[in-house]
């Protein structure tokens, strides 16, 4: 019996691999590589699981077993196989090779890794001269295939078991980019314990159709996905989404299949200017679930389109040039199901209290009764920025008018130079969002008349008040300490005369 493959052995080895590009390129650059060669890989592999198992059920009978490959869930060209490749890898041409596997693979597998027109490795080449002159590149894409050819990265699922070590394997690797990815890396992913906690705010259930307009790398539609396969072990929901960075659409496509999400639809394209999910008769796509950790205060995000949008998303106030936050969330509320609707955004602080076009908006939305919860997360939560964000969250068919204030801002664990939200801490925040009752310090339930009361602005801490007052301070007893310390003092001094005396000084 052969030894199953351990996800630390494979996640290691994976991390292994990028030392190919380290100090050649950056990070932000060799992440694409090196994801697209995990699902080249993973595709590889299967096949040759299947290939195998065919073999020993129909022996010699190669043309029916063709038939049958060509039937799997990747159809897989022999020139886009991971070992053809490698077995020329001493030779010129390594990433004209690669780049033509790539092809052959979309060519072969229809529209599953191609969305109107777009394919998911077009941004990706390996023939590249961000790898160097020619001979340097042969030799670094040499390494590389070198690198995943190693029997710990065997993905063959007769090996690995479980499809979940290849989704976890990838995300652990976006993880690891986008610790090193700087500003860039809010562009592509959000961490697992805010996708975790927005995936249980929502609750998604069988039949929902869930929908991400800033999809990133696809991780909030994935969780929303695994929390309905964990609750009824069915999969029954439809995952939609929207990138508009085409490299970061590709991570998303891949992301999907690595997943076994089969079922789903990621368009690439700007969601605000030109929004791609659209039914039949051309209108937005209406969904049980939308959400999104969108740009922070995105500049130049269509303003000008958006004063003539076809789609009636911005009947309640045009947001201000420069700040594209209640864009998305505008968008978000339009593409709710008036009934089964709800929506969960992250948002930086300045939603809640902004003036002007914003606070007109903030308080349509709150007058239409749509806002049910703001929720306060930690400082240092988000990769690419330090700054504090929130989340909304938004309910059609509210069974009252009142909104929960959560401020979760104080309770997480720290990290060196991320801060991370334990389970606790989420579970805590899941609780008390569920009850819905006010908690001393951590949550307030506000009525509409509150809100009113405080000209619509949510500023979390003008309902949970999280002032500690400080302990009263005895003067008399420092009063008293003072003294003894005088008195102390005076005995050290005299001490110190005497030492002095007896060594002839005076």
């Amino acid at each position: 019996m052969s030894i199953m493959t351990s996800q630390e052995t494979i996640n290691k080895t994976l991390w292994g691999a990028c030392d190919t590009f380290r100090g050649t390129i950056s990070a932000d650059t060799y992440k694409d590589f090196i994801l697209t060669m995990l699902f080249l890989k993973y595709v590889s592999d299967v096949s040759l699981d299947h290939y195998e198992k065919y073999k020993i059920e129909y022996g010699d009978e190669e043309e029916l077993i063709d038939e049958l490959m060509k039937s799997e869930r990747f159809v897989l060209p022999k020139q886009s196989n991971f070992y053809y490749l490698h077995s020329r890898k001493e030779e010129p041409g390594n990433g004209e090779r690669i780049d033509q596997a790539l092809h052959a693979l979309e060519e072969a597998n229809g529209t599953k890794l191609k969305e109107a027109g777009k394919s998911v490795f077009q941004d990706i080449s390996f023939n590249t001269d961000k790898l160097g002159e020619e001979k340097q590149k042969n030799i670094i894409l040499k390494d590389l295939l070198h690198d995943f050819s190693k029997e710990e990265l065997n993905l063959r699922p007769s090996k690995i078991g479980s499809l979940d070590v290849i989704g976890n394997a990838y995300e652990y690797l976006i993880k690891h980019f986008a610790a090193g990815g700087g500003q860039k890396a809010g562009e592509f992913y959000t961490p697992p314990e805010v996708s975790d906690l927005m995936a249980e705010l929502l609750e998604p259930v069988s039949g929902d159709y869930i929908c991400d307009p800033a999809c990133g790398s696809g991780s909030l539609l994935l969780k929303c996905g695994k929390k309905i396969r964990d609750n009824s072990q069915k999969k029954q929901y439809a995952l939609y989404g929207q990138e508009a960075i085409g490299s970061t659409w590709s991570l998303a496509k891949m992301n999907m299949f690595l997943h076994g999400e089969d079922n789903h639809k990621i368009e690439w394209g700007d969601t605000i200017r030109n929004p791609k999910l659209l039914d039949q008769n051309g209108q937005l796509i209406l969904f049980d679930i939308v959400t999104a950790n969108p740009p922070f205060s995105l500049d130049k995000w269509g303003y000008e389109q958006a004063k003539t949008d076809p789609f009636g998303r911005f009947l309640r106030g045009l947001p201000p040039k420069t700040k594209g936050d209640y864009a998305f969330i505008l968008h978000m509320i339009e593409t709710l199901k008036p009934k089964t609707g709800r929506m969960g955004v992250v948002v930086p602080h300045g939603v809640l209290f902004r003036g002007a076009s914003e606070g007109q908006i903030r308080q349509k939305l709150i007058e239409e009764n749509l806002l049910d919860a703001v929720i306060g997360l930690p400082e240092k939560l988000f990769y690419g920025t330090g700054i504090p964000a929130a989340i909304l969250v938004f309910k059609k068919n509210k069974p009252d008018d009142t909104v929960l204030f959560i401020d979760a801002s104080r309770e997480f664990k720290s990290g060196k130079n991320q801060n991370q939200l334990s389970p606790e801490n989420i579970q805590k925040i899941i609780k008390t969002y569920k009850t819905r009752q006010s908690l001393d310090k951590y949550a307030y339930l506000a009525s509409l008349k509150e809100i009113r009361e405080n000209d619509y602005n949510l500023n979390i801490p003008r309902f949970v008040d999280t002032f500690e007052e400080e302990e009263e301070i005895d003067l008399m007893a420092v009063r008293a300490e003072r003294k003894l310390l005088q008195t102390e003092l005076l005995h050290l001094e005299q001490q110190m005369e005497e030492y002095l005396r007896e060594l002839g000084y005076e």
